[in-house]
């Protein structure tokens, strides 16, 4: 016979739950404010009392207490990708076309609305949430669960059966009434105002107090759902599972039969969008059906099968008090618009950016203009357009500066590039300084310690010209330096030295070669294995790597062959940093499958897509999403598309089953 007070804790978890998803989720309250606390006190009081029955599931969890000093990095299990943007009518039915050219028979898509917060990935397993890990660059991103459990209306047990182990995504946001009510507050005690719900969702999942979290009214809105499972075929139908089990789905959601239904969600919700109880800043359409999402597949950087329509941002009027050039990392210039302060999407606007020579010139922008600012999918405030009327007579004609700012070298421009390059990388100071800003960054090298401030004071005391310099730094040339302690000293040496054991994908990506952003590094490192081999490829062997076009190719040849660089590499060697794949990351890893392309498409058994993409990979071959003249195998499972096996046929593209390539690798 089950214990009584087992029986009475589980039965209070299970009524609490029911109420907290009545009310945050339904709307639709059965019992009291009061009435709840009582029950959330006497639960309180049993899990005090019998500590051998502690749940992190329970209701109890809801209320903070942890504290988290850092953020633990998680990589996530599935990349999480942007969304491409559209802004037109046009856009949308060029966005049909091409999905239409991929995929074969009806289409139908689901409208969203695309929420104003701050992205978040939820880890489920046997229907109990175990993690919760922030959008971050895509790859990985921060450990935000003791946060997350204090939103009441996500479900830390689900409510009905659904997936076994599944991802689900959506945005965390902070509804308007309590965005208000909590700048009323402030306000009363004379702090300073919170600018919007967005920065302000965002800022709550890194506080390091959960009972402060607990204290905001975060909402979570849930959009999409991962997992290998293959139960459901449509994204609709996975949404309205996901919605019965206990999730916030938006009720909003509706399915769309073709691009005129989708048009006219689009243009009702430009109005209605100003009567919901949160931001909202567009449209997402989805592709429905699973299958066509699977053969669709992703860019780089995008799905395929999804895209965001974004309404008319908000603009407004005012000065052009004068430009000034900022110089990059790189030594790309930009030119910045310093404008009379205007208010903008809830946020105080002082500064704009100009882009380039060609979009002031397209403009025709010149200080002492009346300019209209908005901002660049409501976060980046750019310039858009002039009024004319009000232009003085005094105006003149801007001349883009030919000189850089910082250290006047005369500045260069390639062909095929839209701004301006101040050529002195290694003695331009905002070059020297974003260059090794951007070497101890924490998606580079994570030294703790330095920070910009920190890095320009050395640079400025002449103590670092480079990333290299920083690993001769000691001690006593610290301790003298504003605002560093002995402590402070010895935590920055020790930083730099523990940044030796740093991967090296991350080394790659901290040398700042232009264009290789984090992804490129990656694919980089896996592909050559060491910094020998990279710096010693040819253009046409840099071409052969997944990503690698002309450019980028092009920009690794011009590192590979300065001296400049090449003494870097061999004082970075010296010190001991990993320029090279370790050998557990080369456990498993051939050539075997170099210079072949593979399609992954269907479902599988042994191995899930993405193991499959990872065991091409790791022995040396390429995953494409899409099958073209080029495309080496496709590796077929169940339900595979019928518009992919017309084209693998139509181009004499063999088919391998999974055990057929699985049987491939092991025997090469």
């Amino acid at each position: 016979m089950t214990d009584p007070i087992v029986q009475k804790i589980e039965k209070l978890r299970k009524d609490l739950h029911t109420h907290n998803y009545n009310y945050y989720v339904l709307d639709k309250a059965q019992i009291s404010d009061y009435e709840f606390d009582v029950l959330l006190k006497d639960l309180e009081a049993l899990e005090t009392a019998y500590p051998q029955y502690k749940d992190p599931s329970s209701p109890t969890q809801r209320v903070g207490g942890a504290v988290t000093k850092n953020f633990e990095t998680v990589v996530h299990k599935n990349r999480m990708y942007s969304l491409d943007n559209s802004y037109s009518k046009e856009d949308l039915l060029d966005w049909e076309a091409r999905v239409k050219k991929i995929v074969e028979g009806p289409v139908s898509y689901t409208c969203e609305l695309k929420y104003d917060g701050a992205s978040i990935n939820i880890y489920y397993e046997n229907g109990v949430l175990v993690k919760a890990v922030t959008r971050g660059d895509g790859f990985q991103g921060d450990d935000v669960t003791t946060n997350i459990k204090t939103i009441r209306s996500l479900p830390l047990r689900l409510q009905n059966e659904f997936l076994n182990t599944f991802e689900i995504r959506g945005e965390i946001i902070l509804p308007l009434k309590g965005f208000y009510q909590m700048n009323k507050d402030r306000a009363a005690l004379g702090e300073d105002l919170f600018a919007n719900p967005r920065n302000t969702a965002s800022g709550s999942l890194k506080l390091q107090d959960s009972t402060e979290v607990s204290k905001r009214p975060l909402d979570c809105l849930l959009y999409q759902v991962v997992s290998e499972d293959a139960s459901y075929t449509s994204h609709s139908e996975l949404l309205e599972a996901a919605r019965k089990a206990g999730f916030k789905v938006p009720s909003t959601m509706q399915v769309a039969h073709n691009m005129e239904e989708v048009l006219s969600f689009v243009n009702t919700w430009d109005t209605l969008r100003h009567e919901l109880p949160y931001e909202t800043d567009g449209v997402v359409i989805k592709v429905n059906s699973l299958r066509q999402q699977e053969e669709l597949g992703y860019t780089a950087k995008s799905p395929r099968w999804a895209i965001a329509y974004k309404y008319k941002t908000e603009q407004q009027a005012t000065l052009l008090e004068d430009i000034t050039y900022q110089v990059g990392r790189t030594g790309a210039i930009t030119p910045v618009a310093n404008l009379a302060a205007v208010q903008l999407g809830g946020t105080t606007v002082r500064r704009a950016s100009l882009h380039n020579a060609d979009q002031i010139s397209k403009l025709d922008v010149r200080i002492g203009d009346q300019v209209f600012v908005e901002k660049g999918g409501e976060i980046i405030p750019k310039i858009v357009g002039v009024d004319l009327s009000k232009r003085p007579r005094s105006a003149m004609q801007t001349i883009y500066t030919t000189r850089c700012p910082e250290c006047d070298t005369p500045l260069v421009r390639k062909e095929g590039d839209a701004k301006h390059f101040c050529p002195n990388e290694f003695g331009c100071p905002p070059q020297i300084t974003g260059r090794i800003q951007h070497f101890i960054s924490r998606k580079c090298m994570d030294i703790e310690g330095l920070g910009g401030e920190t890095v320009d004071l050395l640079r400025k005391k002449g103590l670092v010209s480079n990333y290299a310099d920083l690993y001769d730094l000691e001690v006593s040339q610290l301790i003298p330096l504003e605002r560093m302690a002995e402590k402070s000293a010895l935590n920055v040496v020790a930083g730099i030295e523990k940044s030796k054991e740093i991967p090296f994908e991350k080394v790659l990506f901290a040398l700042g070669i232009r264009f290789v952003g984090e992804t490129v590094a990656k694919k980089l490192a896996k592909y050559f294995k060491n910094i020998d081999a990279l710096m010693s490829a040819s253009f046409e062997d840099l071409l052969q790597v997944d990503e690698i076009g002309d450019k980028i190719a092009s920009s690794i040849v011009e590192f590979s062959n300065d001296l400049f660089s090449i003494q870097l590499i061999a004082r970075l060697k010296r010190y001991g940093l990993q320029l090279e794949l370790s050998q557990i990351q080369l456990e498993n890893q051939s050539d075997i499958l170099r210079g072949q392309t593979f399609v992954v498409s269907g479902v599988f058994h042994s191995l899930s897509r993405n193991e499959l993409k990872k065991t091409i990979e790791d022995n040396g071959g390429k995953v494409s999403s899409s099958i073209s003249k080029k495309t080496s195998f496709v590796i077929a499972g169940d339900q595979m598309g019928p518009s992919k096996l017309e084209k693998a046929g139509k181009f004499g593209i063999p088919l391998l089953s999974e055990e057929a390539f699985l049987k491939r690798v092991e025997e090469a």
